[in-house]
């Protein structure tokens, strides 16, 4: 097995937050939730063995504790502001949402793999009861399902994203992703990647991948804006990664942004 497959989970894989989750909101018994998780992962695992499955990234925390940003969310997704949750995977985040009292009907997901979003549903337990609508869709695609939600959402979650790709291709994805958002101040762009101390480039399990560092990731939205003529508040900060998590080096960091317009 690849390095990025845990073989031997344990509690710690699944994030608390997440945990609670699937407790109170999706009712699994609190003594099978790690059964529950691994049956999922495994049965993805056939046919998608990449390392957000095999490390159990979808159920990572998607925001950092405490969040003024998820406070903001729930707030605006209350008040009808539209959500978006970009390569939504299984779709842990909305759940997370949802559970905090942010109404489905207002948040939506988009992965390019249309299982990802039916193994959704078996992880949460909630096809029949779960009111967001699910986007299949590639980026890179102009025509995709995507292409008639521009200029629609008001806050985009890029959680464990942008960083799939080179320095070049990001700036392509995300300006791809911006098209998407409401052309207002406010609007926003809020998500974690892999991140590093120094900027670098290189290879990863999936690719090439830009690791950024904050100083990078912000001059990298400075240049998207000179290009967009529109300004953004780019706010980020770095945490060292859980126990277990595949690393590049010691100075391997999750990056954590919001990227605002002004």
């Amino acid at each position: 097995m690849p390095v990025w497959y845990v073989p031997n989970a344990t509690e710690d894989n699944v994030a608390p937050e997440i945990r609670e989750v699937l407790v109170g909101y999706s009712g699994v018994p609190r003594d099978q939730v790690l059964n529950h998780v691994v049956k999922i992962r495994d049965e993805a695992w056939k046919v998608y063995p990449y390392p957000c499955i095999g490390q159990f990234r979808f159920v990572d925390r998607s925001f950092t504790k405490p969040s003024k940003e998820f406070d903001e969310i729930i707030q605006r997704v209350r008040n009808g502001e539209k959500l978006l949750d970009m390569a939504c995977c299984f779709g842990h985040t909305i759940r997370e949402l949802v559970h905090a009292g942010a109404p489905a009907e207002n948040i939506f997901g988009c992965d390019l793999q249309a299982d990802f979003i039916e193994l959704g549903y078996k992880l949460f337990q909630d096809r029949d009861k779960l009111a967001t609508k699910f986007i299949t869709a590639d980026i890179f695609d102009p025509d995709s399902a995507l292409a008639e939600y521009k200029g629609y959402f008001d806050i985009i979650h890029a959680g464990k994203f942008f960083h799939l790709w080179g320095y070049e291709t990001q700036l392509v994805v995300s300006k791809a992703v911006f098209e998407l958002l409401r052309p207002q101040p406010g609007s926003m762009i809020v998500g974690a990647q892999i991140g590093d101390l120094e900027a670098r480039e290189g290879p990863s399990p999936v690719g090439t991948m830009f690791r950024h560092s904050p100083e990078s990731f912000r001059e990298m939205w400075e240049k998207i804006g000179k290009e967009l003529g529109v300004k953004f508040t780019v706010e980020t900060r770095m945490t060292t990664l859980p126990e277990g998590h595949f690393r590049f080096s010691d100075h391997t960091r999750m990056l954590w942004f919001t990227v605002r317009r002004e």
